[in-house]
C-alpha cells in the first residue's frame, strides 16, 4: 500500500525526491502519511480534492485486499 501512494505521489510532483510516505498501525487501521513539497501539495490536492479522493479509493481496494483498513493523509 505505501509503495502505490509513493508511486502515484512521484508521477505527480514536480519534485518527487521531496516525496516521503511514512506507515503506523494505530487501532488496527493502517495510517499512511503523505509528505510533498509545499508546491506540489496541491498538485496532490487536485481540484477540490478529487485527486485525493481518487488515491484515497486507491488505497481502500488495496486495504480490502490485504484485510485491513487503511486511512491517507496528507501532510
Amino acid at each position: 500500500m505505501k509503495e502505490l501512494i509513493e508511486y502515484i505521489a512521484k508521477s505527480l510532483c514536480s519534485d518527487p525526491d521531496a516525496v516521503t510516505v511514512t506507515e503506523s498501525v494505530e487501532g488496527g487501521q493502517v495510517i499512511l502519511r503523505l509528505e510533498v513539497a509545499p508546491e506540489d501539495k496541491g498538485k496532490v490536492i487536485g481540484r477540490q480534492g478529487r485527486v485525493a479522493q481518487a488515491m484515497r479509493v486507491l488505497l481502500r481496494v488495496s486495504a480490502v485486499k490485504d484485510d485491513t483498513r487503511a486511512i491517507l493523509e496528507i501532510v
